[in-house]
């Protein structure tokens, strides 16, 4: 058996009458021989972890004479811990209410602190189950030294749900080989360990039974129990390689101990890996008449745009809203209350006669448009993200047909949206309190519609404004039906709810990265959501959208704008940008952070092909970037990213490194990404690495490649660099491993 499949909870541990091994040695059940000798400790659920209710009673105690206390009867001890204590098992989600999740091709750290009391030497195992039921097991390895950690990382291949459990043992052979060479040594109890020594292979020979490791422990029982050889010679025996490959390949356990199953959620690949871009399909195409009126792009003038966008490398198209947009209040340029009467309006305000979120605003086309919009964006390479904004416009069919879904004033009239110091008069907010069964289902309603439209994406607009308890029913509804749907949370809020959205469900997050500009702030950020977070959230690095403009990006220039592209390329496995940042638009509408001429508002013709060819865009630059994104696995991995330092306070440096277990090619794949993120100035300084966290040995020197410049430098553990922020302020290098690292 391979333990208990549980939920979340503390722990007990029984003995186990089971004489085999918990799956065996290949996963199966049945083994003549167990390698423990006693059996095996389950560490078994007894608790609600949040109410400290437990399935058994603690026993109580009551005092007989002085100092000493008993257990009364009609009372049963349940323990918490196992004979070999397993502790702090991760990843798990924080409280343990959700699985901790990954997604297909991750490389997951699992780790737990095992130790016991004595000297003896331990052992530990990850006995990782698929979805499919079938049990791999993975060794671990001390962590740390002085910490009893102990590590290991897996690579996860199918989406599913899986689980996982911790076994810990006392090492019988390591334990006895390490006693032994120590009293032998000395000339203590030579005789004693030698026989102890034999009879440890008596029982790996048992295990051994059937495969050709059994004749070689066999033959080392034989030579070490030859007196007439000395103590020292006899040992030497258990050393012979042959012995020490036949011993761990049957390896001999006492006090095996399982810890409780834990679950791991693996999503599909897309869940946390790709390239986003954002356009308005109405901008594409559109054109201005003589008399300044303008004629919507649609659909089909959108799909024109499509290669251009694969050929940059990006893997999602996302687009804004695609609905009718509300009349009444409708905004216009630069978010004014005076629209004419050719402004288009927001697409955030949903709603008017011509339909609701099920219908498609009439500019764009039709039904049957937008599905040969689709199967146009996959035709190059692309998947398409529909943006989830629940919200209305004041003419939206809801207002009149479901007036109790909105919030209204004392005096009648229904509360518009506002984040002070905005106000947005053109979109009332849902109220999810008054009729929350029915708001919901219509919700779960008009995803399913465009599910069936052949939508896998969502990016959700504010969901941090609804219930959190909605969420995390509505995610689980659509998982249950469609487990291969996305969504994205557009949450710039407070961290508790920005967490909490991504742990009862989303995908993936924008992030504070937009904010995070000097070197300390991104480097605690970095590792945050690298190293803190990563259980349940997983980050998308978008360097600019329709709302936001930094001021890092109106005031810096080219600089700024391939900085924070290349940071938010290599530092996360998902990263966007929204149309026009490649043409470097940093303008900002005076007093905010946002542009001027806000596409939100108006149509934007761009002039893509000009741009470019008069030396005013970086798309070149940001198709470099995703072409190393795609020949690197390393880059498209989360948890791997790690700090290292500089002398300069603008020079930021970080690694990603992947090993060859795990990059399909047989070789490991490792970058350094250096970056000058003040883009006013050339900076001079000296890169100092940890040579042990990129697998390669300290003192050592090795070779580098500048992926951008295709330069080449050897490097070390100190390194001098210049980034001259005007021509190239980002160093990404690839470590050109040497042949057998």
């Amino acid at each position: 058996m391979f333990g208990e499949q549980v939920g979340f909870g503390c722990s007990a541990y029984s003995i186990s009458e089971h004489h085999g091994t918990p799956n065996g040695r290949d996963g199966k059940e049945g083994d003549a021989y167990s390698r423990t000798p006693a059996g095996v400790h389950f560490v078994r659920p007894c608790a609600d972890t949040r109410t400290g209710a437990t399935d058994t009673p603690l026993p109580r105690h009551t005092r007989e004479g002085y100092g000493r206390w008993v257990a009364t009867t009609n009372t049963t001890f349940s323990g918490r811990i196992g004979r070999v204590p397993i502790r702090h098992l991760s990843p798990q989600q924080p409280e343990h209410r959700w699985p901790a999740k990954a997604f297909v091709g991750e490389v997951v750290p699992f780790a737990a602190t095992v130790f016991r009391e004595g000297h003896d030497i331990l052992g530990a195992d990850l006995l990782l189950r698929r979805p499919d039921g079938s049990v791999t097991e993975h060794p671990l390895h001390t962590g740390a030294p002085g910490t009893d950690r102990w590590e290991t990382d897996a690579l996860v291949d199918v989406a599913g749900d899986w689980s996982w459990q911790i076994r810990a043992y006392t090492d019988d052979w390591a334990t006895w080989l390490h006693a032994a060479t120590v009293k032998i040594e000395a000339g203590v109890d030579s005789e004693v360990m030698l026989m102890a020594g034999i009879e440890l292979l008596t029982r790996a020979a048992k295990l051994a039974s059937g495969t050709p490791a059994q004749r070689v422990l066999t033959n080392a029982r034989t030579a070490m129990k030859k007196t007439t050889k000395t103590p020292a010679e006899r040992l030497a025996v258990a050393r012979d390689p042959r012995v020490v490959s036949a011993v761990a390949a049957n390896r001999l356990m006492s006090l095996e101990t399982l810890s409780e199953s834990i679950p791991l959620r693996v999503e599909r690949t897309r869940a946390g890996v790709g390239a986003w871009y954002e356009f308005f399909p109405r901008s594409e195409g559109a054109k201005q008449k003589k008399d300044g009126t303008w004629v919507s792009g649609t659909f089909r003038t959108a799909q024109k745009r499509l290669p251009a966008v694969a050929q940059m490398g990006f893997e999602v198209l996302y687009l804004p809203p695609i609905h009718p947009i509300g009349t009444v209040n409708r905004k216009g340029p630069n978010n004014t209350l005076t629209p004419g009467p050719g402004d288009p309006g927001s697409p955030w305000a949903i709603g008017s006669a011509d339909g609701g979120h099920d219908a498609i605003h009439p500019d764009l086309g039709t039904v049957a448009d937008f599905r040969a919009f689709v199967k146009a964006v996959h035709k190059n390479g692309l998947e398409l993200a529909l943006d989830l904004a629940l919200q209305c416009a004041p003419d939206h069919p809801w207002v009149t047909e479901h007036p109790e879904w909105f919030t209204t004033l004392p005096d009648g009239s229904i509360a518009y949206a506002e984040n002070p110091p905005k106000k947005y008069q053109d979109i009332y907010p849902l109220n999810f309190d008054n009729d929350p069964e029915g708001l919901s289902r219509e919700i779960l309603r008009i995803v399913t519609y465009w599910i069936e439209l052949g939508v896998r994406i969502f990016r959700v607009d504010n969901p941090h404004t609804k219930p959190l308890s909605f969420w995390e029913w509505l995610l689980a509804e659509v998982r249950r039906d469609y487990p291969d749907v996305v969504f994205l949370a557009e949450a710039f809020t407070r961290p508790a709810m920005m967490q909490s959205l991504a742990a009862v469900g989303f995908h993936q997050s924008y992030t504070y990265f937009t904010w995070r500009n000097t070197k300390q702030e991104l480097e605690e950020y970095l590792t945050e959501v690298s190293q803190v977070t990563s259980t349940h959230f997983r980050p998308n690095f978008f360097v600019n959208t329709p709302d936001i403009l930094t001021e890092y990006l109106q005031f810096g220039g080219v600089p700024a704008y391939k900085i924070r592209a290349a940071l938010a390329a290599t530092a996360s496995p998902t990263w966007g940008m929204y149309a026009g940042y490649e043409l470097i638009e940093n303008v900002a509408r005076p007093g905010s952070e946002e542009n001027i001429d806000n596409e939100k508002y108006e149509y934007k013709n761009r002039d893509w092909a000009a741009a470019e060819a008069e030396g005013r865009s970086i798309a070149p630059y940001i198709t470099q970037l995703n072409a190393i994104r795609a020949a690197h696995p390393a880059l498209r991995q989360l948890r791997n990213l790690r700090i290292h330092w500089s002398d300069d306070e603008a020079i930021l440096v970080y690694s990603k490194t992947m090993d060859a277990r795990f990059t399909g090619t047989g070789r490991p794949d490792g970058l350094i990404i250096v970056a000058n993120v003040d883009p006013h100035s050339v900076r001079e300084t000296t890169v100092h690495l940890d040579l042990t966290v990129l697998g390669l040995e300290p003192g050592g020197r090795f070779d580098v490649t500048d992926l951008i410049t295709q330069e080449r430098y050897t490097w070390g553990a100190d390194n001098y660099v210049r980034l001259d922020a005007f021509q190239n302020p980002v160093h990404i290098l690839r470590i050109d491993y040497p042949k057998g690292v």
